[in-house]
This record gives structure tokens, C-alpha cells and sequence, in this order.
């Protein structure tokens, strides 16, 4: 029986970057030494960490001025390394989200932040649309993507200030305009290699303008000026995401998975919006592509143990919902394919008739 992964993150990658990593950690590129213990400024490795920094930018289209940068520490640190390179006087925040309060409360650290606006109040089932950005804000920062809730914004918005995003479980999901933000950053963890490594692209000419000395680990021009190895970097992770983009652009890239994520997701939400059993519990129209959140109807309240087993039975894994939202959450990131998420139809059809008896 084929089993499905449909955690939330760390989360399924391509079976091409599990199996080469693996590979690598045994023996990197015939060296009879493993990647966990070569140099990371060795010419094998540098090669490596320049064609993920290639790859990432060819497959985003990122534009001349911009920079690539793997860090560690997760996107939690960038919370705070944000506001410490880019925060002088204000900056301003929608409230999506866990993640998105988790970034406002970081960056009130350091100045003044207005919540231009929140859904928690509906607890984040949709995405706020009417607001207004202050435009003597220093920067505006959206969660693209909010994993825990299930809603995501579907395209880029326009800011009169610059744009910074946080695209930790959506990156390479959708095309995106890379010139209409000045950052973005996110966890790898969720859709694109192992845990432990965070990538971010930013806009240079914004680096170097607040007063506040910063220390020499967050400023992005330390990394940026050293080509990611200022200090050892997560070189398994890196590996890693080298693997997902070749697999990324072997299947036709960004505009391929999009139209793959939507077909999945529509496969998925036609589902739960015909079955009785189910219901979502998002607003239709900002319903993530990537983390699809449902739980039991009413009537059928009370019987969630019971079906995560019959998933289980079924070969469908890690289903189970966040305990902010609590029901289920299929996670369907690029690598799900979309055998995967018709199993998990065919299995709600099955619960369905068992529990109608």
C-alpha cells in the first residue's frame, strides 16, 4: 500500500531529494567522505552552494539588485533580524496568523508597529481586505501563507512602502513578482528542503539605512558580502534544496506547479464542500493551496479519532489539525502528487458511507 505524508512541516519532499541527499551523505561526489564532514569552503561544496543560488533565483525570475542568502535559525529569526536591518521609525503588519502575531511581537522590539489590520477576532479564517498601508511606514510584512489556519494570499500586493513577506510554506508554489517586495524569507522546512535552513531574498539599496548598530551575525550584508559562509552553513539542508530545484526545474518549474497545486487543491475543496461529513473552515476565496484545513460537520462531532485511524488504514499520514484549529489539515506542498490527494478523497467517500449507516 502507497503511503501519503501530509504533514505540515518538516514536511514531504521530492523522492529525488531524499534519495541523492542521502547519497551525498554517504559518499559526496565520489570523495568516499560524506557531506555532513567535507569543508563547506571546499570547491565541491561551493559549487554547490552556487547553483542554489542560481536555481533560486532562475526559477523565481529574481531581478538584477536583489540578493540570495541561506541563514539558519529558521524564519522565527528573521522575525527579529527584519525589524533590526530594516526598522527606523514604523512599520506596519497584517495579522494573518500565529506566524504573522509571532513577527509583529518580535519587531515591537524595535520601534513603532501598527497592525494595519487582523482576522483573529474570526480566528484567522480569512485575510483581511480592507486596510490601508501608512505610507511613512518603513516596510509592510504579510504571511503569505498562514499553515496552521488554511487561507493564503493568492497574489502579490501592491505597497506603497516596501513589501516584505514571509512565503515559509508557499515558496516556488506559485509564479511570483519578486520585484514588488523588497524581502522574502521563509523556512525551507515546508516545500522545499530539510529543516534547518532559511532563505531570504532582499532587495539591496534597502540595507544600511537604520542607525542602530547591528550585530555582525543579523545584518544581512555580513552574509550577503560573504556568500552564506560567513559562519558554517546548514550544508545537508542546502544540499537538499539544490536537489528539490533541479527536480523543480526538470518538471517544469514554478508555472508547472502552480497549475498542479490548483488542480490538487480544487480536487480536494470539491470534496469537502460535497461531503456531508466535512465541512472547511475558511472563507472560499482566501482557501490555501498548499494547507487545507476541514473538520467534521456537526452531527458527526466527536468522531475525528475515528477517522485519522481510517486514513491511517488508507496509507494517509499526518492529517491530524492544529490545536488552534483542531479537525484535519492536509498538507498538499509541491511534491504531493496528485494520487496522493485523490487517496484522500477516495478515503472521505469511504468514511462517509461507513458513518452514514
Amino acid at each position: 500500500m502507497k503511503k501519503y505524508n501530509f504533514s505540515a512541516g518538516p514536511s514531504i519532499l521530492p523522492q529525488q531529494t531524499i534519495e541523492e541527499t542521502a547519497k551525498a551523505i554517504l559518499d559526496f561526489n565520489g570523495s568516499s567522505f560524506s557531506l555532513m564532514e567535507v569543508s563547506h569552503r571546499g570547491k565541491d561544496f561551493q559549487g554547490v552552494m552556487d547553483e542554489t543560488v542560481e536555481l533560486f533565483k532562475e526559477l523565481l525570475e529574481v531581478p538584477a539588485g536583489y540578493s540570495v542568502i541561506f541563514l539558519g535559525g529558521g524564519a522565527s529569526l528573521q522575525f527579529c533580524m527584519i525589524p533590526y536591518n530594516l526598522l527606523e521609525k514604523k512599520a506596519a503588519y497584517l495579522n494573518t496568523g500565529t506566524w504573522a502575531s509571532k513577527a509583529l511581537k518580535e519587531a515591537k522590539l524595535f520601534g513603532e508597529v501598527v497592525e494595519v489590520a487582523t482576522s483573529k477576532p474570526a480566528n484567522f479564517t480569512y485575510i483581511p481586505k480592507d486596510y490601508v498601508i501608512p505610507t511613512d511606514a518603513d516596510y509592510f510584512h504579510v504571511t503569505t501563507n498562514n499553515t496552521i489556519f488554511g487561507t493564503e494570499l493568492h497574489k502579490d500586493l501592491d505597497s506603497p512602502v516596501p513589501l516584505v513577506a514571509d512565503m515559509s510554506s508557499d515558496i516556488f508554489s506559485r509564479p511570483v513578482n519578486v520585484s514588488k517586495y523588497g524581502l522574502i524569507y521563509g523556512g525551507a522546512q515546508k516545500n522545499l528542503a530539510p529543516a534547518g535552513l532559511t532563505f531570504v531574498i532582499v532587495k539591496d539599496e534597502l540595507l544600511g539605512k537604520v542607525t542602530r548598530p547591528i550585530p555582525t551575525m543579523l545584518d544581512y550584508r555580513t552574509h550577503i558580502e560573504n556568500g552564506s559562509m560567513f559562519n558554517t552553513p546548514p550544508v545537508v539542508p542546502i544540499y537538499g534544496a539544490m536537489q528539490t530545484l533541479r527536480w523543480l526545474k526538470a518538471n517544469g518549474g514554478v508555472p508547472a506547479m502552480y497549475k498542479r497545486n490548483k488542480e490538487k487543491a480544487a480536487l480536494l475543496y470539491n470534496e469537502i464542500d460535497r461531503n456531508p461529513v466535512f465541512k472547511g473552515t475558511c472563507a472560499i476565496e482566501d482557501r490555501s493551496l498548499m494547507n487545507v484545513c476541514f473538520v467534521l460537520s456537526s452531527e458527526y462531532e466527536g468522531n475525528e479519532a475515528a477517522f485519522l485511524e481510517f486514513a491511517k488504514s488508507k496509507g494517509l499520514y499526518e492529517l491530524k489539525g492544529h490545536r488552534s484549529v483542531g479537525g484535519f489539515r492536509a498538507s498538499i506542498y509541491n511534491a504531493m502528487p496528485i494520487e496522493g490527494v485523490q487517496a484522500l478523497v477516495d478515503a472521505m467517500k469511504e468514511f462517509e458511507k461507513q458513518i452514514a449507516k
